[in-house]
């Protein structure tokens, strides 16, 4: 099998070789983006609890509710309860609770735009193999003045044919990856605007009960 790969690798030239890095590249960041994403939406229930015991006036235990979650929406609510607690002016407040979850949007998104170009690179490399491939088989057939054997002609598309085949291998798992992570990062901003929404809609409440 690894003959077999080796052999593919030589016959598609340095473009193949350009692939199989990329591929590497591709597999490695959809498993590093996978795992840091994966509790990126966590804790949502727990979060409502949380501030239904702050608008119940127990301020300290559900900031230690939300202190204790793994979500970016956790982190963000944390730091607006403390914003809350020190009597941040309203505005300033709103202001930097959309400067942190801009922070945490962009960290969770960070190295997918990677996966996103390598999908748009990975066909195009391909089609650049099979094209300059072809042009090299027709080449050898225009020196041989039409007494080229076909099956070796054939066997020349055959391998410029490769890289075309491994460029759509390589693109279609990352851009798939790709959109289901940036959608997944973006269902994680969400819910920070709809977790800080709930906290300030419920300290208002507290504050008029007050």
């Amino acid at each position: 099998m690894g003959g077999l790969s080796l052999d593919v690798l030589r016959s598609g030239g340095p473009i193949m070789v350009v692939l199989a890095i990329l591929s590497v590249a591709s597999l490695a960041l959809i498993v590093v983006k996978t795992l840091d994403l994966w509790t990126c939406r966590s804790g949502e229930a727990a979060r409502r609890a949380a501030i239904a015991t702050w608008a119940s006036g127990d301020t300290t235990g559900a900031r230690a509710a939300v202190l204790s979650g793994r979500s970016p929406a956790d982190r963000v609510t944390a730091a607006a309860m403390a914003a809350l607690t020190a009597g941040m002016p309203r505005e300033r407040l709103l202001a930097e609770m959309t400067r942190r979850g801009n922070a945490e949007l962009d960290r969770m998104t960070r190295h997918i735009r990677i996966l996103e170009l390598i999908a748009m690179v990975s066909p195009l490399l391909g089609l650049l193999g099979t094209v300059t491939g072809m042009i090299q088989s027709f080449q050898e057939l225009a020196a041989a003045e039409g007494a080229a054997n076909a099956s070796v002609l054939a066997g020349g598309i055959w391998q410029a044919l490769l890289t075309t085949a491994a460029g759509l291998v390589v693109a279609i798992p990352a851009a798939i990856a790709a959109s289901l992570l940036s959608g997944r990062a973006e269902g994680a901003a969400a819910l920070i605007e709809q977790s800080v929404g709930a906290l300030l809609v419920a300290a208002d409440g507290h504050h008029l009960e007050s």
